[in-house]
């Protein structure tokens, strides 16, 4: 299993990338290499994720800094200890608040240990994220590019991605889950770099800031 751990690894990623899919060199061409942004491998960054699913960016930020607020230092059992309404005060919805529960359980009986995390392959890992109430398997890629900087992790169900690949590769219609997850097979095993990439494109396309994930 690869890790990117720096700037340098992310530039050396993309070469690699580049030599097996050169469309992506317009993307570097106007946006430069994409930022690494690993964010931690904690329970903090997974809840994190959580909160930011199917809502605007502008709206995570707004109810993490409540929960922040509420919660931090995270404490595994303090937060599964948390009635649901409680978390539903800080703008979750019910689905999230039980996941908030789930996960922080899972924690502080063991079920789940970050440190063990970063020693299994990737597959294993969404096995046993995707196991917890509430983590699909968009959160647990989003982890394992995000949090714990995998080189191949892959959240093909992701919109912006698809929107991204569809302008790109110049599709005739936005390519599904499954069609997207086919097209990848070949930028394998640099395809976190290759959805950093598309990112990148999306925001460019639609006049965001390259500066955020």
């Amino acid at each position: 299993m690869q890790v990117l751990r720096c700037e340098a690894d992310v530039a050396a990623a993309v070469g690699s990338l580049l030599a097996m899919e050169s469309r992506f060199a317009t993307v570097v061409a106007a946006h430069g290499h994409p930022p690494l942004r690993r964010t931690g491998a904690s329970l903090e960054g997974l809840l994190r994720i959580v909160t930011d699913q199917l809502i605007s960016r502008q709206a995570g930020i707004a109810i993490w800094c409540r929960i922040d607020a509420k919660l931090a230092p995270f404490e595994p059992i303090v937060i599964a200890r948390k009635r649901e309404a409680s978390l539903m005060k800080l703008g979750l919805s019910g689905a999230k608040a039980r996941s908030f529960k789930a996960i922080a359980a899972a924690v502080a009986d063991g079920r789940l240990d970050f440190a063990l995390l970063s020693k299994l392959p990737d597959a294993e890992i969404l096995r046993r994220l995707t196991a917890l109430d509430g983590i699909g398997p968009w959160t647990a890629d989003i982890f394992l590019l995000t949090a714990m900087g995998r080189t191949d992790a892959w959240p093909a169900g992701d919109l912006a991605l698809q929107v991204a690949a569809q302008h790109l590769f110049e599709l005739k219609a936005r390519p599904s889950h499954k069609q997207l997850t086919e097209m990848a097979e070949g930028w394998r095993p640099w395809r976190s770099v290759a959805a950093r990439l598309l990112w990148s494109h999306y925001r460019g396309l639609k006049g965001l800031s390259q500066t955020v994930l």
